[in-house]
């Protein structure tokens, strides 16, 4: 079975989100199907996309995993975005960010082990 992603973000300002999530993710969007709606392509059939509906704003939870999530958030720390909070759990790490309207985003993945450990 073939398996992808199409996963949506609401916001309430699509101008200052754009923005936001360009800092997220490191790179423009992938493509805008309208003049709400903005597209990042993550990996193969894999996408993330913010759409403007204020009503339903600010209730999003999602994480990416990525091989190696501390570096990814070292990079994130880079173009101005600090995560809000840090969760471990055994050896997965996960950084939370919040974008304005409250939207969560973890980054995080297996964790590489201390050397020599």
């Amino acid at each position: 079975m073939a398996v992808g992603i199409f996963a949506g973000i609401a916001v309430r300002d699509y101008k200052s989100a754009v923005e936001w999530y360009t800092k997220l993710l490191g790179t423009e969007p992938t493509f805008y199907p309208n003049d709400i709606e903005a597209v990042w392509q993550l990996a193969e059939d894999r996408y993330v996309y913010i759409i403007q509906d204020t009503v339903r704003a600010g209730g999003a939870v999602g994480m990416i995993w990525v091989d190696d999530p501390a570096s990814e958030v070292d990079r994130i720390a880079a173009r101005g975005l600090r995560p809000v909070d840090t969760e471990q759990h055994g050896n997965v790490g996960k950084w939370v960010f919040h974008d304005p309207d409250g939207n969560e985003t973890g980054i995080g993945g297996e964790l590489t082990p201390a050397p020599g450990t």
